[in-house]
Order: C-alpha cells, then structure tokens, then sequence
C-alpha cells in the first residue's frame, strides 16, 4: 500500500459529495451508490472516528421527483427543484445511515451564516455539540435563498462550503470526492497522456491553470476542479489536509483515513492551532478581557477545561457575544484567549456565580460555558 508522507492521524474527517457522484451521472440519486458510501462513513463512525457531510444533490433529487428533464436555468426555478429535492435526499441518508444504527442531523448554512460572527459561533457550537453526540450532520448549501451558489458567483457548488465547514469544526482531513481521480496535468478526458498528480505541496499559478477546466463530463454539478483547488487553498491554510479523489473508488474513504494514497493529496500549510492562534492571538479582534481567579487559571491550563461564570472576577471592555476576549489571571498575565459566549454586560452580572444561576438572571442562556473549551486557545 502506499501511503502519504504524513502519519495518518485522521480523527475528525469532512466528506464532500458531489452532484454527479450522487447520481453517478444519471438524472436521479443512486441509491445503491449512496449506500456504499455510507457504508464506508459508518464503519469510520464505528471505528471512532468523527464525520460531517457535505452533499449536494437536492436539484438533482428535486428534477427527479418533478419528473423534469430539461431544465430551466433561471434561480427562482432552481431553488423549487432544491427545495423539493431537500427533503429526499434527507430521507434516504437518514434510511441509509439508520441501517448502521446511526442518527443524522440536517445543517442548512449559506456563505452569510459563517461570515456574521454570531452565525459562526452558532454553527460551530451547534456542530460540535452533534460530534459529541456521535450523530452525523448532512450539511447543505441553502440553495432555496443561497442565490450566489445557484448563480455560479462565489461560492460555487459545495466545495468552499466544505473548507469553510472543515477550518469551523477544526477538521483534521477534507475528502472531496467526486467523478474523476483527481486533478492532472491536463483533462483525461481529452488526453490520454495526462498523469494524475499524486500531491501538492503547494497550490501556485501553474497548478490554478491546471484546474481552470471542467472537472466531470455528467454536467450535473455546479462545481468543478477550479473550485476544488480554490476549496483545497481554504481548507490547508487553516491547518486541515485535503483529498481529491474518485468517489467510484472502492472502499474509498476507509482507505484514505487509513494513509493509502489515492487521489491529489493536498497537505495542510501550517496546524490547526497555528492556524487558529494566528487568528485569536492577532490581537485585531479582540473586543475585551476577562480576569480570573486561581482555580480557573488552574482548570484552563491543567485540565482542558471551558470558562465557566464562577471563576470570572472582572470584566473590562465592551464586547458582544460571538467576539474574541483576552483572559487574564489575578497579576495581569495573559493566559488564553477565546470566543465569548455573552455580552460583557451579561458576563459583569453572572461572574462569580454558577452556571445554574445563568437562567434566573438573565433570562435566557447560551450555555454553562462563557469560553468553551472549543473556542478557546490557552497559551
């Protein structure tokens, strides 16, 4: 077998599926297809690993269920076929994954949910909570109001969706599967010298000029090897490794988690914490300061744990829920940093209290947590 230079240690995997792996190149999903994926997701699941799904095909599915076979190309007409086609393609991953004794959970984001800071938190938070869980999330574009994913603008197909749901939950390998082996140095389908390239260390100019074609012949993605490229730069600067690779391959996704080499492998630029230091740690977010007592300074650095209300002492600064605080200790050391889950003006009035407390003097609560554990970069 072999293997990629990295030592696999893939916990926590982001798999893309494409439109025309979906359908395997016909009119509707194929159902059989689907199957063996998730048959492979499952034995991952089984295994302990952690997985999130980022799969089209609700047009295709929609197009199926209307019995249409020409196509209208304007939006208004493409959000009906998505928004028919939503609900099936639901319904079979759930039918498919319920045989394995696994529960799925149905996540709708759009390119606006992750860039409003709240809408970040909300999802990130949401789709951790669902890892804890062991429940499995099928993540979509919204194409019912995603009008930039329909147009063909920015956001193009599901790929940037994936890398931008990978570097969210911290994932350790994107897999974008899709018709085709992986990017070449020209199209296979034109030429038959063409080599699949094995690895890339570096997305330049002249790997973008390789990806500037289609990537499949079916036509029924959105998406094409451009994107996926565009996709793999997102994700492996956020600290997440990247596959291109045939989702017809056998046992596709058990074989890559494992380190075998299949596909365009795409190694990550830097750690995810890194990654995500760089990002707390810039200072040019940062909105406000905590200070904490011993017991907390103690819980953060020594056991991995959330902030919690009782070891806050002070709040300095205004700043909302969703934005970046410093944390100090008692002396004004800076010991970590993270993503508040409240307002400044909730925090002055449940620091020192329990987390039971949160409820009744607010009236409302995001959590036990003012920092989890997640959003949380302790230095």
């Amino acid at each position: 077998m072999v293997s990629y230079l990295e030592s696999p240690a893939y916990r926590r995997i982001v798999v893309k599926l494409g439109t025309n792996v979906l359908t395997a190149g016909t009119e509707r999903l194929d159902l059989e297809v689907m199957a063996a994926l998730v048959g492979q997701m499952a034995r991952l699941h089984q295994a302990g690993l952690e997985l999130i799904v980022i799969s089209s095909g609700a047009i295709a599915a929609g197009r199926h269920k209307l019995g249409l076979i020409r196509e209208s190309k304007g939006v208004p007409f493409r959000q009906v076929l998505a928004s028919v086609g939503q609900s099936r393609l639901m319904q079979a991953y759930d039918q498919l994954f319920s045989r394995h004794g696994i529960t799925v959970a149905q996540t709708l984001l759009t390119k606006a949910d992750l860039s409003d800071r709240l809408g970040y938190l909300n999802a990130r938070n949401t789709l951790l909570a669902l890892l804890e869980l062991g429940v499995i999330s099928i993540v979509n574009e919204n194409d019912v109001v995603a009008v930039e994913e329909l147009e063909g603008t920015t956001f193009g197909d599901n790929d940037n969706l994936s890398a931008m749901v990978a570097n969210l939950v911290d994932a350790d390998l994107l897999v974008l599967l899709t018709d085709i082996d992986g990017l070449y140095t020209a199209d296979p389908h034109r030429d038959a010298s063409a080599e699949l390239i094995c690895r890339v260390d570096r997305i330049d100019a002249e790997i973008e000029r390789l990806a500037g074609g289609p990537d499949g012949i079916g036509g029924r993605g959105t998406g094409g090897m451009a994107t996926k490229v565009e996709a793999a730069r997102l994700a492996t600067t956020s600290g997440v490794a990247v596959v291109i690779s045939s989702g017809r391959e056998p046992d596709v996704l058990v074989r890559l988690t494992a380190g075998e080499a299949i596909g365009t492998f795409f190694p990550a630029c830097t750690t995810k914490l890194e990654s995500r230091k760089r990002w707390m740690l810039s200072g040019l977010a940062c909105c406000g300061s905590l200070v904490v007592d011993a017991g907390a300074v103690t819980a953060l650095r020594e056991h991995n744990s959330s902030l919690l209300p009782a070891g806050i002492t002070e709040v300095e600064g205004e700043f909302g829920r969703g934005d970046i605080v410093d944390i100090f200790d008692s002396r004004g050391e800076k010991i970590a940093c993270g993503i508040s889950n409240y307002s400044s003006r909730d925090i002055a009035i449940i620091k020192g209290l329990h987390s039971d407390k949160i409820q009744e003097l607010l009236g409302y609560e995001y959590g036990a947590e003012v920092v989890h554990r997640n959003n949380l970069v302790v230095l």
